[in-house]
């Protein structure tokens, strides 16, 4: 469980530099990465908490950091 962890952080990093690079956000590069890294612990913890999961923690980070880049970004500007 601590690899997949620091594992799915680091995915979650990697989708939030790859989402500003391809501009599918306009937050900045750091910014986004802090997005992504609040959505994957997020459904870490929910997964580890309820069990919840969308498969592998692999898939569970990148679908975390999509959702999260989708959601806060758009909050905040509202």
């Amino acid at each position: 469980m601590f690899f997949s962890f620091f594992g799915s952080l680091i995915i979650g990093g990697i989708v939030g530099y790859l989402s500003e690079k391809y501009n599918f956000t306009h937050n900045g590069i750091l910014p986004s990465i802090i997005i992504c890294l609040g959505g994957v612990m997020l459904l870490f913890m929910v997964r580890v908490m309820f069990g919840w999961s969308f498969g592998s923690p692999g898939v569970n980070a990148i679908v975390g950091s999509a959702g999260a880049l989708i959601i806060v970004p758009t909050a905040a500007r509202k």
